[in-house]
């Protein structure tokens, strides 16, 4: 059983996977969206979900700092209600604050990764570590 890890945004859903016996998170890949336009990319979490026989998400929760629930947690509230719907498979959320601040150190820190490399791998890295979270937590 493989569980799919998302870092929704409202231009990109990072994506990663757990190995099969739910040890590790890898990312896989970020889908584009545009919520403006409302392009989601559901159609592209299917068929990753297909390939890797998901059978559970773990969606990204950006709670605010003092713990409350802002527009874009409740937004990926709704990215989940909507993954719920369309495949009949569990959410779990996983407070994801200050992931992405933590994927952009690690990049600059371990990998000296230059601005524009950061910009199209931060949000996989990101979704890894919510995954990494969540399956530490179990």
């Amino acid at each position: 059983m493989r569980i799919m890890g998302l870092d929704v945004g409202s231009r990109t859903v990072g994506i990663a996977i757990s190995d099969p016996l739910g040890w590790t998170a890898q990312g896989i890949e970020i889908i584009q969206i545009n919520e403006d336009e409302g392009i989601f990319g559901f159609d592209r979490v299917e068929e990753l979900m297909e390939d890797y026989e998901v059978e559970k998400f773990v969606v990204g929760l950006p709670k605010n700092m003092n713990n409350s629930i802002g527009e874009r947690a409740e937004k990926s509230q709704e990215y989940g209600k909507k993954l719920e719907e369309l495949f009949n498979k569990p959410v779990v959320y996983v407070d994801e604050r200050l992931t992405t601040v933590q994927a952009e150190r690690m990049l600059i820190e371990q990998a000296d990764t230059s601005r524009q490399k950061r910009k199209q791998v931060i949000d996989k890295l990101a979704a890894s570590l919510i995954l990494q979270n969540y399956l530490d937590m179990q």
